[in-house]
């Protein structure tokens, strides 16, 4: 179920990068954010332990992200995200991906 989880949102990232050649788009840097919130949520629900998520995830953001600076932010915002109680997506969108 993991894997299966993380290659769907591989194959998501992967189609919104496919315009980005050179730098990250701020779309993609969005994508990612809202991907982020699904996927931890999910893996919440699945009851995985915080290091596991944060590993899964990260490998995602280190993947399609080029820039440093964004790959940093959404560090920060997986770590904000793990660390939350809520497990709703949209709450965890609301409060990282703005």
């Amino acid at each position: 179920m993991k894997k299966t989880l993380l290659a769907a949102v591989s194959i998501s990232v992967a189609a919104f990068a496919y315009a980005n050649t050179v730098s990250d788009s701020s779309a993609l840097v969005s994508q990612q954010c809202k991907i982020s919130a699904e996927a931890v949520s999910t893996l919440k629900g699945l009851r995985y332990g915080n290091t596991s998520i944060k590993k899964d995830v990260s490998s995602l953001i280190n993947a399609h992200l080029k820039a440093p600076e964004n790959r940093e932010i959404a560090q920060k915002a997986l770590i904000l995200m793990i660390d939350d109680k809520s497990t709703d997506v949209g709450t965890l969108e609301g409060k990282y991906c703005s």
